[in-house]
């Protein structure tokens, strides 16, 4: 099998991305239920998914619902609403197609 550039240029790339990423998890306060469950989320589905989506997408998702659930409608930006809306239909893609055909 040949050797792939790419593969081996990711590698690294993502390791310093993970390692910066996980220098900001000194900011979260676990504590808190409106930021540490989102963070969690993050956090624990991006490697067990496979898929930086997924944990992002699970993260926008949670942070909008929880304030909404919690009626703090005025700390939601409206650029909050755009991202978790289309997470939304990106995690019920398949749903909404079974639905259309």
């Amino acid at each position: 099998m040949p050797f792939r550039w790419s593969v081996a240029a990711t590698g690294p790339a993502l390791v310093v991305v993970g390692y910066l990423m996980f220098t900001q998890i000194r900011g979260v306060d676990p504590s808190d239920i409106e930021d540490g469950p989102p963070a969690l989320l993050t956090i624990d589905l991006t490697p067990l998914t496979y898929d930086i989506t997924v944990g992002i997408g699970a993260g926008f998702v949670s942070w909008v619902l929880i304030r909404v659930l919690k009626r703090k409608w005025s700390e939601i930006h409206w650029l909050m609403w755009v991202p978790a809306i289309a997470f939304v239909v990106y995690f019920a893609n398949a749903w909404i197609l079974t639905i259309v055909h």
